[in-house]
């Protein structure tokens, strides 16, 4: 019964929505018509000029970049040192996180023109061809995240639940399903090379990148937003939604897996790994995914109607929170893998690996004693037992 009356509750508010939308007239949001007396330009509404003027793009965006550019690039930056040069014995969650942390950073690097644009008036003066990268750079990141989570989670099931599962053969898996992601990748952010994304506004003076969606005919609006209707449709359903419940079906059965472990300590122990990582996960597709992928969706699909939406400020702010997944991910490589934070600890500790292998051996070859609380080796040495 309660879940009978919070469905209705949410359809009536989705009808309310759509009701106040309708009844807001035209002109107040997304949409820009070319005006009639200089092609050149384009005309929008008074709401999408306030917008643009206002401090929710001209500051609070380029805040969040900002903190992106900061946090997202040392993070990833170390990730990727790590990876390739300080963990030897590589496995298949490290080769996903290492191409995850690749992802990221190639986002993370474009960020600066992002926080020039916003901190600019939004107003894009590095030209079509440099928005188009950039676009595509965003949008392959977010998708390119997605996906390796989504083979990151997988593995952490099939670890547990096949634990003597060959390394070698699961490593090449690993490649091979990475090299597939990247293709395929490549491959779906091609559209986004097909159409503008940059608006030259009669008022405000500015040229826009990715904010405004130009329709040639008020009448007819369907065939101006065609291409990126179809590719967000698909990727929303395709690529947003699929690993979605293929995440969802791996955690079920991860926690499954770990409950029938005969193992007490053992269990528990990864147990709370697979909460951390499911909780991680979990806060990355709400804050970054999921009001991102809804929105767009709904965003085109109200174009294509030409039906006005109200939402602009929501809908490009969504866009913005996406980006923090690259500054949300070093976070699943810190609680997934133990390896992983030891060698960052070493790293900022400015230990070589040699010098790490050379404390191992010492430490492994010493005895504690309880007395001294400290580590006694054969000679009769003493050593402190903290770092």
């Amino acid at each position: 019964m309660d879940s009978t009356r919070l469905s209705s509750l949410l359809v009536v508010f989705c009808c309310c929505c759509v009701s106040a939308s309708d009844g807001a007239g035209k002109g107040r949001g997304f949409i820009g018509v070319v005006d009639p007396g200089n092609s050149a330009q384009v005309v929008v509404d008074p709401a999408t000029s306030e917008t643009l003027k206002s401090n929710l793009t001209t500051v609070f965006l380029p805040i969040i970049y900002i903190i992106v550019l900061v946090v997202g690039l040392p993070a990833n930056g170390m990730a990727i040192w790590v990876f390739l040069f300080r963990t030897k014995k590589k496995h298949p969650s490290s080769i996903y996180m290492a191409n995850l942390a690749l992802a990221d950073l190639l986002f993370v690097i474009w960020t600066p023109l992002k926080i020039a644009y916003h901190l600019n008036g939004n107003d894009w003066i590095y030209g079509e061809p440099l928005c188009k990268v950039v676009v595509s750079f965003f949008y392959g990141n977010m998708y390119c995240s997605i996906l390796f989570v989504t083979c990151l989670s997988v593995q952490r099931y099939w670890v547990v639940a096949h634990p003597l599962s060959q390394q070698s053969k699961n490593n090449k898996v690993a490649v091979g399903v990475c090299v597939a992601v990247w293709a395929f990748i490549w491959l779906s952010t091609t559209p986004l090379y097909l159409y503008d994304h940059t608006a030259k506004l009669k008022d405000p003076n500015i040229t826009t990148c990715h904010d405004v969606s130009i329709i040639h005919d008020p009448e007819n609006p369907f065939p101006s937003v065609q291409l990126p209707y179809y590719y967000f449709i698909f990727m929303g359903m395709v690529v947003f939604l699929v690993p979605c419940i293929v995440i969802v079906v791996a955690y079920i059965l991860l926690l499954r897996a770990l409950g029938n472990c005969m193992e007490e300590s053992s269990a528990a122990k990864n147990r709370r790994r697979a909460v951390v990582l499911i909780a991680t996960v979990l806060v990355t597709f709400l804050v970054c995914f999921i009001p991102s992928n809804i929105m767009l969706v709904v965003h085109y699909s109200l174009l294509k109607d030409g039906v006005t939406n109200n939402g602009y400020g929501f809908y490009i702010s969504t866009l913005c929170l996406a980006s923090l997944n690259s500054c949300l991910d070093p976070f699943i490589y810190y609680f997934v893998s133990e390896d992983f934070r030891n060698h960052v600890k070493n790293t900022l500790l400015c230990r070589s690996s040699r010098t790490v292998e050379r404390m191992r051996v010492s430490f492994s070859s010493m005895k504690y004693s309880r007395k001294s609380k400290s580590y006694v080796s054969d000679t009769g040495n003493t050593q402190s037992s903290t770092c």
